[in-house]
């Protein structure tokens, strides 16, 4: 995928008859090899949503990203990117005509949430998991897609910056329509406890097929 001039790897899935796309993007250091954004990707094409699970670094990006860190926690790289990949996804003769959502984890959900802003008519819904959404920063006030932020009911601290994004976020507020935030009991960052991860599945396909399924092209 030619994203801004740059070319990333990513898996492209396409169920039969699918209204919708939902473009993954990881945190952390983390890829289209992610175990848990592919149980979920797996979970959403079941469902009948079509997903894209790409990285977001090139190969050479994520091998001196592996030694210094410094990729992953570049907000606005990753942002530009998702952004590229949204153009991308709208012009592409396969996907152009699919509604499109957005399924951010850790960092890759305050650039979720910045790909929505500068594509306000393109992006359509945005699921955030133990997300940074208070990364976004600015761009908060700006987003107008639905917005689900799920985070873990042992993940203090990150619930305390979930609500504190949540509240930036005025324009949904104002139109009836804010942000939503869903708290999986006993589940830490990662979702890893037995069973948390099936409950992010289930809020993720419930948003998505009620803002990409549902709706007009």
């Amino acid at each position: 995928m030619d994203a801004a001039g740059e070319q990333l790897e990513g898996f492209l899935i396409l169920p039969p008859g699918t209204r919708s796309l939902v473009l993954f993007a990881h945190g952390s250091g983390s890829s289209r090899f992610s175990p848990r954004n592919n149980a979920v990707a797996a979970e959403l094409n079941r469902a009948g949503i079509g997903t894209l699970l790409f990285d977001l670094l090139t190969a050479e990006e994520h091998r001196v990203d592996e030694i210094t860190r410094e990729y992953r926690f570049d907000i606005g790289l990753l942002a530009r990117r998702l952004a590229a990949a949204v153009d991308w996804a709208a012009r592409s003769t396969e996907t152009a005509a699919l509604n499109i959502g957005l399924f951010g984890s850790s960092t890759g959900a305050a650039a979720s949430l910045i790909a929505a802003a500068e594509r306000p008519h393109m992006v359509k819904a945005v699921v955030s998991r133990g997300g940074r959404p208070d990364l976004a920063d600015s761009a908060l006030p700006l987003v107008q897609a639905p917005t689900l932020l799920v985070v873990g009911g042992n993940d203090y601290q990150v619930i305390e910056l979930n609500e504190q994004a949540a509240a930036q976020m005025e324009r949904l507020q104002r139109e009836g329509n804010g942000p939503q935030l869903a708290i999986v009991s006993g589940a830490t960052h990662l979702f890893e406890e037995p069973g948390t991860l099936e409950q992010v599945v289930g809020l993720a396909i419930d948003w998505f097929v009620r803002y990409l399924e549902k709706v007009s092209g």
